[in-house]
C-alpha cells in the first residue's frame, strides 16, 4: 500500500507560479515512478507530468516549457513547479504513484488561476 498526501494548491493570478508537493509514504520502495493528473469541472481526468524512478520525465503538451515535474532527494517526494499559469490550468491536481500491480492517488488539491 502507498499512501499520497498533495499539498501547495490554491488562488494565483494569470502569469503566476505555484509549486505543488507530493508525499508518498508506505511501500515506497515499490513505486516505480510518480507523476500528477488534473481535472478541470465537466471534463475527464488528463496527465500533467510523470518521472519514473530513473528520472525519466513526460509532458503534456498544454503544459511543455511551463510546468517541471521533480522528485526529492529521498525519492518519496515528487514536485509540480507551475509557471506562467493560465485560467485553463484551474483544476483538482492529483498526485499519482504507480506500482507493479497497480496505481495509487493522492486526494487531490484545487489550484485556480484567476484575476
Amino acid at each position: 500500500q502507498v499512501q499520497l498526501v498533495e499539498s501547495g494548491g490554491g488562488l494565483v493570478q494569470p502569469g503566476g507560479s505555484l509549486r505543488l508537493s507530493c508525499a508518498a509514504s508506505g511501500s515506497i520502495f515499490s513505486i516505480n515512478g510518480m507523476g500528477w493528473h488534473r481535472q478541470a469541472p465537466g471534463k475527464e481526468r488528463e496527465l500533467v507530468a510523470t518521472i519514473t524512478s530513473g528520472g525519466i520525465t513526460n509532458y503534456a503538451d498544454s503544459v511543455k516549457g511551463r510546468f517541471t515535474i521533480s522528485r526529492g532527494n529521498a525519492k518519496n517526494w515528487v514536485y509540480l513547479q507551475m509557471n506562467s499559469l493560465k485560467p485553463e490550468d484551474t483544476a483538482v491536481y492529483y498526485c499519482k504513484a504507480w506500482v507493479a500491480g497497480g496505481d495509487y492517488w493522492g486526494q487531490g488539491t484545487q489550484v485556480t488561476v484567476s484575476s
